[in-house]
């Protein structure tokens, strides 16, 4: 498989080519190659996501969540349908062999029929009232924008078992890839992106993605207009995401 033609292929099948070049140049663990340029999102970018994905939220949150569920659902059609392209990429910028990235994807195809089953049972409880006829009734609500910070060696199925889950319960989602691992990001996000915007212009900003290092990931775990982040790393970085979401 060569590298040059099998990469810009998977990266133009999902949509994924055309993002500004710049300083940060990932290479390949596989043969040392530059896989492509990027300039780095700044700490200020992070504000600016936040508030697109504010936006979203309030248009999401009042959406059905079966209608949710079926944004995901096409969301994992075209998982299926660009499973090879995903995997390609996946190998070339984590290193994985290219059955094991098949199989990372498959993650994310089965963590969507997950959540599409969930979208119609975001059930609450109903309780006996100690008034006559009446009765109370419990019922869940989204939280707002959800962080997911993920780490080099999953590099796209832990992204998927939050965003997934997140979109069905009325969430947008701000990613903070590794680093090491932009193209994979890119990918995910531009397919999720084109299913959600073409249910509804509204949802174009369901899913966002931030470049960068643990000068951005600090800055969205520091947010206090997000409240919740999912972070995936080492146990320092997870102690120390931990005390700054609190």
């Amino acid at each position: 498989m060569r590298k040059s033609h099998s990469l810009s292929v998977a990266l133009t099948n999902v949509g994924a080519i055309g993002f500004q070049d710049g300083g940060h140049a990932p290479r390949s663990p596989v043969d040392g190659s530059v896989l492509g340029m990027f300039v780095e999102h700044s700490p200020s970018d992070v504000a600016l996501s936040v508030e697109r994905a504010e936006r979203c939220f309030t248009q999401l949150r009042v959406i059905p969540a079966p209608v949710r569920g079926e944004c995901i659902r096409r969301f994992g059609l075209e998982l299926r349908k660009h499973k090879q392209d995903l995997a390609t990429i996946v190998t070339w910028e984590s290193g994985k062999i290219y059955q094991e990235a098949l199989g990372e994807v498959q993650e994310m195809i089965d963590v969507c029929d997950f959540a599409v089953g969930l979208s119609r049972q975001l059930t609450g409880i109903t309780m006996a009232s100690e008034r006559a006829s009446h009765r109370m009734m419990e019922q869940w609500h989204p939280l707002g924008p959800v962080g997911v910070i993920s780490a080099f060696n999953f590099p796209v199925a832990v992204w998927a078992w939050n965003a997934a889950l997140a979109v069905v319960c009325g969430d947008p989602v701000i990613w903070k890839p590794s680093p090491q691992t932009p193209w994979c990001a890119l990918a995910c996000h531009t397919l999720l992106s084109r299913v959600a915007a073409n249910m509804d212009a509204a949802l174009a900003d369901v899913s966002d993605v931030l470049i960068g290092g643990a000068e951005v990931g600090g800055a969205l775990a520091d947010s206090k207009r997000v409240p919740l982040v999912s972070a995936t790393g080492s146990t320092r970085m997870g102690r120390n995401v931990a005390e700054r979401v609190a």
